[in-house]
């Protein structure tokens, strides 16, 4: 099902009170986000053991800051995991309890973990959602990937989706493997783009220009690409034809992209952090 299109995700959706166990990066990025388009701040909570950047998000946002994760949870409607995977099973076992007594929907945007391990750390019977984003949702521009567990109904999935399209673009996997797939396109994904650019910005230097000009040129032409190809109704193949003319410099820029096998290697590329995700999982599972 298309999240942007064929979901309920106005306002109304919105859970009463938000609770975020870990005020790292992508949490703050999230509060950002929901504040901004328009939650109550005085709503959210975070609790987070680093007291400093607790009292730095408090006093940015104007949110509350939970003395710690089981106050933090006892009368929140959505509870959002934002913890490092390497530590999730710790603070969800901690948090079990509390979690059983108040029964709020658990979001988690911890990379590699999946609902099994969570369900068996937080116990049976919990409305689970496992999230993928991106780091562009720094900058509210990110891309997130979604799956609802047997015990989520269509009211806390569209507060789950109203909480992540904050920061961007969120679609929906029935299949929760898809969610590995999601990690090797769009949660990895801003890293090969980089990649892109970075190779762009070097060649641009040897072939002559200067350092900045060829950073800003690469950019720019990254960000109109992308533009055009969000804004326009064609296919990136269609706008790649539009841009290629027969003989011209651009069809000999493709060819030879072409002729090194690019498009093999990012198929190899994202079957191999497929493939890494899958391995993830399975070892933090263990842990």
């Amino acid at each position: 099902m298309d999240s942007n299109t064929a979901r309920l995700t106005d306002r109304s959706m919105r859970p009463n009170s938000i609770t975020f166990i870990g005020g790292g990066n992508m949490a703050a990025s999230l509060i950002g986000g929901l504040i901004a388009d328009g939650f109550d701040p005085t709503r959210i909570f975070v609790s987070d053991p680093d007291k400093e950047q607790l009292s730095q998000l408090a006093a940015r946002y104007r949110i509350h800051a939970a003395a710690d994760n089981q106050s933090a949870v006892e009368a929140a409607e959505v509870v959002v995991l934002a913890v490092k995977p390497q530590v999730l099973e710790a603070v969800a076992r901690d948090l079990a309890e509390a979690l059983q007594a108040s029964r709020p929907l658990v979001i988690s945007i911890a990379a590699g973990v999946r609902e099994a391990a969570l369900l068996d750390w937080i116990g049976e019977g919990i409305a689970l959602v496992r999230s993928m984003p991106n780091t562009p949702a720094m900058i509210q521009a990110g891309a997130t990937g979604l799956h609802a567990s047997a015990g989520v109904n269509d009211a806390q999935r569209n507060q789950a989706e109203s909480i992540l399209r904050a920061v961007g673009l969120t679609r929906w996997v029935e299949d929760e493997a898809q969610i590995d797939a999601v990690t090797a396109l769009s949660g990895s994904g801003p890293a090969y783009f980089f990649l892109v650019m970075e190779a762009m910005e070097a060649a641009a230097v040897e072939l002559g220009l200067d350092s900045e000009s060829a950073r800003l040129l690469t950019l720019q032409t990254a960000l109109g690409a992308a533009r055009m190809a969000i804004e326009s109704r064609d296919a990136p193949a269609t706008l790649r034809q539009k841009v290629t003319s027969p003989g011209g410099t651009t069809e000999k820029a493709l060819g030879i992209l072409e002729e090194g096998g690019l498009r093999d290697l990012f198929k190899d590329a994202l079957l191999g952090a497929k493939t890494r995700s899958e391995e993830l999982s399975k070892i933090l599972a263990k842990t």
